[in-house]
């Protein structure tokens, strides 16, 4: 029974407390959830670059006509996201990466940017496993 005025706004105080952070919480899987969506969009679009139109060779003989082919056709449909260079980005992104099980869904696409250029295999492991461990961002990988 709540017959105490105090105890009444303290019960409200807690239960707003509570729905803020199921809300808090919600909104931040859902980001999380469309940052891996567009990880593994990436991944994909690298995978069938290189194995559909490269034949799973470092690189076709047109390959920068196809890049850009692709791009023309795409950006004015999808945006700048979709530009030659993303494409190979995606490209090498998919030869550093090429099973998907070995991608973390703690980190989103400006992460595998940057851990893409790491040519040392080891060093990327180590950033890898700094940035899920410490939760970091981009901006702290730097």
């Amino acid at each position: 029974m709540l017959g105490n005025k105090d105890n009444g706004y303290a019960i409200m105080k807690n239960i707003i407390f509570d729905v803020r952070s199921i809300i808090l919480e919600s909104r931040n899987e859902a980001i999380h959830s469309v940052n891996f969506s567009r990880v593994m969009m990436y991944h994909k679009i690298g995978k069938l670059i290189v194995t559909e139109f490269q034949g799973n060779r470092n690189r076709a003989d047109y390959g920068s006509k196809l890049l850009k082919r692709i791009s023309d056709n795409i950006v004015p449909e999808f945006g700048s996201g979709f530009s030659v260079r993303i494409l190979e980005l995606s490209r090498q992104f998919y030869r550093i990466f090429p099973n998907t099980n070995t991608l973390y869904s703690q980190l989103n696409w400006s992460q595998y940017r940057l851990l893409i250029r790491i040519d040392n295999q080891d060093r990327r492991e180590f950033y890898i496993a700094e940035s899920v461990k410490n939760n970091w961002s981009k901006r702290d990988e730097r």
